[in-house]
């Protein structure tokens, strides 16, 4: 999906989406006594550390937390633990998360947060990318407010409660954090505990804070406050403040009290999910409406026709309630995971063993699963909570265990970095989750942390930079061409020569025409992202080369902040003799392996080509496969697998193939 260049206290969305030609329903969107810790030792200031109140008093906050625990007898470790889950202590300048949520206690004011346009909108893309029928361009009427969960309004309720105006409550870090205190205790009081010490009787409380109104989400999110407590966090904020929560890893909460919560029970039978978050099962509709048109998924038998090769992560663009009402349009399209901001809860919509209509790619659909995380590509400060990265890392670590898939980038992707499948498609792809989605921090949470696996000899570097302090320049955020706001960014930018000045790297598939690439947040011409692997192509001072696009790319990596780190594996390069071979954006058999009532998908080649000499990451080896499923009945539905090898290479932003018949796999030290 493509983020809009609207005003992001508005929240964006995508620009208008061709009409599929049916009427379409609307879419409703609701959418202490502990002591005082000493502030870390020796940690820098982050890059954000300039900004409103920070000053040269670094342990600030530290000292909010410890003054509004005491006001309002809350234990200091249950406060900074919920404000860790909400927000990882960090105030994001007063600017709203995806839900509405303001400050380290993520207070939600969701009057900020409705979507205005619809989930797919807002590119050419065909959300199933099968040539074998008609595209498929959904729309739906923008989403109206309708009447707001309590859960979404939280910062009115601690304004009534603390007698502090909302504005405040909302730009004051110190208010904000006294705002959560003053919820948890009212929460405690409610629930007829005592306002106790000891942090292992505010089970009850922290679980309410979370706003769900079901209690296996709530446990959930009481569960990992708790784990955080046990385990102890620390860390520099987004405005330089030094924050440190003591482990306790003998700390046993009073689970009990869940029961006297009053939430209602929702069953989690039919979902695929680990048992350590909270899902439930709110199915898309597979429903035929006359001839071969039906919606919304399709019908399979994963991984027994097919392997389930890839993990694909979206944005919605749109917040909860109205998405969740759109997955169950049958003449929309569909996902198989809905991942929501304030508590991490996840809904599932499609089996595993179907395929869902989500990453503009038929061979990657057949081949993947799908997960929406609520949230907007075109708003840099509109932040994703720690409960959900925390639960869709769950999630992901589940389903990679499940069906053996690796956890790395070439396997874990980004909606930005599934490949267009035809030339004519690749300017029309979807640029979700985009350049402000932390990449680096879920990785660790996945626990594989991208570590240098090689010397500077290995032959490739793994994209890393400091999230916080990687701030590179994007536009069209809220008005096209205009600067977007200053914020950490999970990507870096490419230039042809070792020098800002130069030009930035040309994406002949976006821009057929020889068209510059720009810095607009939906570019993706000129830009790799954390995790992502290439092979060196050369070094100079500060700058380091990489082969992308069958270019020689330059980017910005000076020892002191490296934006990379040195890696080794395998790599692939044409054969000997060979000036070049095609790259393509889909694995798709040989004409000869179609059964007579299949017809032959095309073999087509994309606009790039690997040159010789030039060396490229390889992801997998996948053979030529098709899934074969034009109709409702599955009766006709095959999966039709060639002798044609192909290798998944890390080619520019996006992944591609390459035939193996064409190229020399060999190691990157070589």
């Amino acid at each position: 999906m493509r983020g809009s260049a609207t005003d992001p206290s508005t929240a964006p969305g995508r620009r208008p989406a061709l009409v599929r030609g049916r009427t379409r329903r609307t879419a409703a969107a609701a959418v202490a006594s502990a002591a005082l810790l000493l502030p870390l030792l020796g940690a820098a200031p982050s890059a954000g550390a300039t900004a409103s109140g920070a000053g040269d008093d670094t342990g600030r906050l530290q000292r909010a937390f410890a003054s509004a625990a005491a006001e309002y007898h809350v234990p200091l470790s249950v406060l900074l633990g919920v404000s860790y889950l909400q927000s990882r202590w960090d105030g994001h300048d007063g600017a709203p998360s995806v839900t509405g949520g303001y400050g380290p206690m993520h207070l939600t004011d969701a009057r900020t947060a409705l979507t205005r346009v619809s989930h797919h909108g807002g590119s050419t893309e065909d959300a199933r990318g099968d040539s074998a029928r008609p595209a498929l361009h959904p729309t739906a009427t923008v989403p109206t407010p309708s009447q707001l969960p309590a859960r979404l309004k939280t910062l009115t309720a601690a304004a009534g409660l603390t007698g502090i105006a909302a504005e405040r409550l909302r730009t004051d870090e110190s208010a904000n954090i006294e705002g959560g205190a003053a919820l948890l205790a009212d929460a405690q009081k409610k629930l007829g505990e005592p306002l106790s010490a000891d942090p292992a009787d505010w089970y009850g409380a922290v679980a309410r804070f979370s706003g769900a109104d079901d209690s296996a989400t709530a446990a959930a999110y009481a569960n990992d406050v708790y784990d955080v407590i046990r385990s102890g966090e620390r860390r520099t904020t987004d405005t330089g403040q030094r924050v440190v929560l003591a482990a306790r890893p003998r700390l046993a909460a009073h689970t009990a009290q869940l029961a006297r919560t009053g939430l209602r029970q929702v069953s989690a039978a039919g979902t695929e999910c680990p048992s350590t978050v909270s899902c439930e099962w709110i199915p898309a509709p597979y429903q035929e409406f006359g001839g071969d048109d039906y919606g919304n998924h399709d019908l399979g038998r994963r991984p027994q026709s097919e392997r389930i090769r890839y993990i694909v992560v979206h944005d919605t663009e749109g917040t909860w309630d109205g998405v969740i009402n759109l997955v169950q349009d049958p003449t929309y399209v569909s996902w198989n995971y809905t991942l929501r901001s304030t508590d991490g809860h996840i809904a599932q919509h499609v089996k595993a063993e179907d395929v869902a209509w989500h990453a503009g790619n038929w061979y990657v659909n057949a081949t993947s699963i799908g997960l929406e995380h609520e949230g907007f590509l075109a708003a840099p400060d509109a932040w994703y909570t720690e409960a959900m990265y925390r639960s869709s890392a769950r999630l992901v670590k589940y389903l990679a265990g499940k069906y053996g898939i690796p956890l790395d980038r070439q396997h874990i992707l980004g909606h930005d970095t599934v490949p267009g499948p035809t030339t004519s498609s690749i300017p029309g792809m979807h640029t979700d989750p985009g350049p402000y989605w932390d990449w680096r921090h879920y990785f660790e949470l996945l626990g594989r942390p991208l570590e240098p696996s090689a010397g500077k000899n290995g032959g490739l570097v793994t994209i890393r930079p400091d999230y916080a302090a990687n701030r590179p320049d994007y536009t069209g955020c809220d008005t096209p061409g205009q600067p977007c706001a200053a914020h950490g960014s999970s990507e870096v930018r490419l230039y042809s020569q070792p020098d800002t000045s130069s030009p930035l790297i040309k994406d002949i598939g976006l821009r057929p025409d020889g068209g510059d690439s720009t810095t607009d947040v939906n570019d993706v011409a000129s830009r790799v992202e954390t995790g992502q692997q290439y092979a060196v192509a050369g070094r100079q001072g500060d700058w380091t080369a990489i082969w992308y696009l069958g270019q020689k790319a330059w980017f910005q990596n000076p020892a002191k902040q490296a934006t990379a780190v040195n890696a080794a594996g395998l790599v692939v390069t044409p054969k000997a003799g060979v000036d070049s071979v095609p790259v393509y954006g889909r694995a798709y058999p040989e004409k000869e392996a179609y059964p007579a009532d299949v017809p032959a998908q095309a073999v087509s080649p994309l606009p790039y080509k690997l040159l010789a000499g030039q060396k490229y990451v390889v992801g997998d080896v996948v053979p030529g496969e098709y899934f074969y499923s034009v109709t409702f009945t599955e009766d006709s539905h095959k999966v039709v697998v060639g002798k044609d090898l192909y290798y998944e290479i890390q080619f520019g932003h996006r992944v591609e193939f390459v035939r193996a018949a064409d190229v020399r796999l060999q190691p990157s030290g070589l």
